[in-house]
């Protein structure tokens, strides 16, 4: 076997760097995904708040089930998915701004987690996985976990992708069509809050967010369509995913870090190619009123 072969299949020999390879590739394509939509809503701050509101979530869960998988994914989902919905309903009912209604709920959820973590004592440490990820621990169980919330989550995408593309295109176009805005609306912070709470254990709190919106950020650069788009987020999330676990393990750095630098350094990489390309004289400039093809991607 060459060199280059024995490299690459070394840490397969090991059983719970398979499932750590399995669990990060489907967390990248439905984080990705999902990302697209939050990309182009302009949604970033939304997917960090929620990636930190279900800290107090998580710490319940594990005075509860002293550390069980189960309890800890139960109880961080029903608080995002909570804490999604009340960000929504804030925004509406109390007439502000929606980013208003995240920093209120955001920094009181976060501080009411801090506050849960502070007084369990021991468990603090074991905890502290949570916030930066813990692909390397991923078990049978939690792979079949999350590879179900994954499929049901490109399910809904798949169900809902013509109103979500419309609503994040042309919000006004959507009302006129009489499509439910608010729902589809709602509905969509709902899928970012279960993909965060999927996300968790790969990437942890702390970088979930990376996950979410690098990887679509990248696709933004080089694609124009949303369908194009989504494609090559998921290619840009797989190939972080894999090529992080493999630097995880032979640099001996975190996995969840490796992976979200490594989706940094291909947005850095891309960034610098079509700048590059941007900057070049055409060689035949294009006809007077010639419409550009730059801006968001077309549907």
């Amino acid at each position: 076997m060459s060199t280059a072969l024995a490299w690459l299949a070394e840490p397969l020999a090991y059983a719970f760097l398979q499932r750590s390879l399995a669990a990060a590739v489907m967390v990248a394509i439905v984080c990705a995904l999902v990302g697209s939509f939050v990309v182009l809503r302009g949604m970033a701050f939304m997917g960090d708040a929620l990636a930190h509101t279900i800290l107090p979530g998580i710490a319940i869960g594990y005075l509860v089930g002293r550390g069980a998988r189960g309890p800890l994914f139960a109880w961080g989902l029903g608080t995002a998915v909570v804490a999604a919905l009340a960000i929504g309903a804030i925004a509406r009912r109390a007439r502000l701004r929606e980013d208003t209604a995240i920093g209120v709920l955001f920094a009181g959820f976060f501080a009411l987690g801090i506050a849960l973590i502070s007084s369990t004592g021991g468990y603090a440490v074991d905890l502290a996985h949570f916030l930066f990820g813990d692909v390397l621990g991923v078990g049978r169980t939690d792979l079949v976990r999350t590879a179900v919330f994954g499929l049901g989550i490109l399910a809904v995408l798949a169900v809902f992708y013509r109103g979500f593309l419309i609503l994040s295109f042309d919000p006004v176009f959507a009302a006129t069509l009489r499509l439910p805005t608010r729902p589809l609306h709602d509905l969509l912070l709902v899928l970012v809050a279960v993909t965060v709470v999927v996300a968790l254990q790969t990437v942890g709190i702390a970088m979930t967010v990376a996950m979410l919106v690098t990887p679509p950020a990248t696709a933004r650069l080089v694609c124009r369509r949303l369908p194009a788009m989504m494609a090559t987020a998921a290619g840009f999330g797989a190939v972080s995913a894999v090529a992080g676990i493999y630097l995880s393990y032979y640099a001996g750095v975190a996995s969840g870090a490796a992976i979200v630098l490594v989706a940094t350094l291909l947005f850095l990489a891309v960034f610098g190619l079509t700048g590059l390309r941007r900057r070049d004289p055409p060689r035949s400039p294009p006809h007077q009123g010639q419409p550009t093809t730059r801006g968001q991607p077309r549907r």
